[in-house]
Formats: C-alpha cells, sequence, structure tokens
C-alpha cells in the first residue's frame, strides 16, 4: 500500500461520511430519517467542511486535523455531527500518509501513529471536543474535558476513557472494532456482491450487535444498551438486509431506536462505521473504484 496524498486523504474521509449518513441505518439520520435538530444535510456540509484540514493532515499532527476539523465543521453545522468521527479518522489519515506505511497493512501503521501521540495532540483534541459540545459527556474524575489542559498524551487520555466511549476504546487497541469487524464485514458483502448501502447497514448490526452503542449507555446505561445489541443480533440472525425478513426486521429495530429525543441512537456505532468505510476505501485500492462503488449503492 503506497502513502496517499492529501487530496487522497480527504476525498476518502468525505465519501466515508458521505456513504455512512446515505445508508439507512437503524436510529440513525440517513436520507430518509431527521432527528428534531440535524438532518441528513447537516452530514453532508459537515463532509465538506472537513476536507481541508484532512488535506493537510499528511504535513499535520493528528491533534492539529482534529481540532481544525471540527472548527471548521463548526462554521457549516450548529450542531455537533462528526466529533467522533474526526477522533477516528485523525490517526488513519496519518497512518495512510506516513512514508512505508503500508508495510505489513494499515493496521500496523495505525498503531505506530497511536504509540507516537503527545501531550499536544491531547491538548487539541480537548479543545475540539468543548467545541463541538458532545451529548451525555458528563463529568470524570481524571483528566476531565472541562478540568483545563490534560498533562497526559492523547492514548493515555483514550485510556481512562475506553471503558465509557468506544471511540476511546479504539485509541487503546490499535482499532480493533473498526478493521476486525466493520472493514472485515465490508469486505466480505462486497466481495459476496451486497450493494454497498446493504453492506453499510450490515457492518452497524454487526458492530452493534458485539459492541454495546457507548452514546446509548452514557444516556440511559449500560443495560439499555446491552438491549439494543441484543436486538441488533437478532436482525442479523433473520437475514439483516440479505432477505425479505430480515429487512423487515431491519425496520422494525429502525422503529424502535426512534424517539423525539433521539436518546437510543447508536450513534458511536455509526462513527465506527465511517472508520471502517475509511479503511475500506484506502487500504486496499478500493478509492481508485469510486465509481463502481456508487454504481452498485
Amino acid at each position: 500500500m503506497r502513502p496517499l496524498s492529501g487530496e487522497e486523504i480527504a476525498w476518502a474521509a468525505q465519501l466515508a461520511c458521505l456513504y455512512e449518513v446515505g445508508a439507512a441505518k437503524p436510529g440513525n439520520v440517513s436520507r430518509a430519517a431527521a432527528f428534531a435538530d440535524t438532518r441528513y444535510e447537516h452530514f453532508v456540509a459537515s463532509a465538506v467542511a472537513i476536507g481541508p484540514a484532512f488535506a493537510e493532515s499528511p504535513r499535520a499532527t493528528v491533534g492539529e486535523t482534529i481540532v481544525r476539523a471540527v472548527a471548521d465543521t463548526g462554521r457549516l453545522v450548529a450542531t455537533n455531527t462528526n466529533l467522533g468521527i474526526v477522533l477516528l479518522l485523525a490517526p488513519l489519515a496519518k497512518a495512510v500518509a506516513e512514508p512505508g506505511g503500508g508495510e505489513g497493512g494499515l493496521r500496523p501503521a495505525v498503531a505506530r501513529v497511536l504509540r507516537g501521540l503527545t501531550v499536544a495532540d491531547a491538548v487539541q483534541a480537548y479543545e475540539a471536543v468543548r467545541r463541538a459540545a458532545p451529548a451525555g459527556m458528563g463529568r470524570v474524575a481524571e483528566e476531565d474535558v472541562e478540568s483545563g489542559a490534560p498533562g497526559v498524551t492523547l492514548r493515555a487520555a483514550m485510556d481512562l476513557a475506553r471503558e465509557r466511549d468506544s471511540v476511546a476504546a479504539e485509541y487503546v487497541n490499535d482499532y480493533a472494532v473498526t478493521f476486525g469487524l466493520g472493514c472485515a464485514t465490508l469486505r466480505r458483502c462486497w466481495t459476496q456482491g451486497d450493494r454497498l448501502s446493504g453492506a453499510i447497514v450490515t457492518a452497524f448490526l454487526t458492530i452493534l450487535a458485539e459492541v454495546p452503542d457507548t452514546l446509548i449507555a452514557r444516556k440511559h446505561g449500560r443495560e439499555p444498551a446491552e438491549e439494543v445489541s441484543r436486538r441488533a443480533a437478532e436482525v442479523l440472525a433473520a437475514g439483516g438486509c440479505g432477505t425479505a425478513s430480515g429487512r423487515e426486521a431491519v425496520a422494525r429495530l429502525d422503529a424502535e431506536l426512534r424517539d423525539p429525543g433521539h436518546g437510543r441512537n447508536p450513534g458511536t456505532t455509526a462513527d465506527l462505521v465511517c472508520a471502517a468505510l475509511f479503511v475500506f476505501l484506502t487500504e486496499g485500492g478500493m478509492l481508485a473504484r469510486v465509481a463502481e462503488l456508487t454504481d452498485r449503492w
């Protein structure tokens, strides 16, 4: 795998965001479903907004990419649409631009990037979190985002948060869910001839079935999040997007997850799917086959 240019990285990041929101995933915003304060168009604008930051990511630090992407998003969108996505994509973007980064595949390159994260990266990531003001954050005893500048590296800060945030956990486990569940499912579905939109929904359900959504858990507790995971597993067992009965089960789960306050939105799972799409596009040369991906939507 050759290092990618800034332009190619920006394309991959923006396409991953657009493909992710374009697929009708249960409980998420899509072209057919909106929240009271967030619509599909907000996510489209957010995808556009992060392009310049990711185009500069080969020359920037991970923290600089994060803080610029979130700040630029705030210029176009008034609500938090992509903090988790940006946090996940920034180390991946740095890894795909790394000279020799393809040796052994992308995941070892990501591991090297994660090991090299600094306190300065943490300071900038904390600034981005405060700018985005995500829902359900709460307060913690160590290195709380609202308590001032962190005194540890960004990876160490994520380690402190890994039990309550699956995005943070990816920084610690070298993107185990992104590669092992998300991208692996996308590749399997694509190879067996599925449409890209169906593959994305299947990847979403696969992650959700294995990893209780931490956004739901922060809002409602661990048990409701685990119940949603059980329901996702049932939908997969019913055939998911691959059968008529499975598609009916997907629709029922979607209806169950929707409420006026969108408190059961598996938003963290959607962020992980976006990261998996970025890997899918960049690691195996699929970025050169975007026309085919789009035609098979």
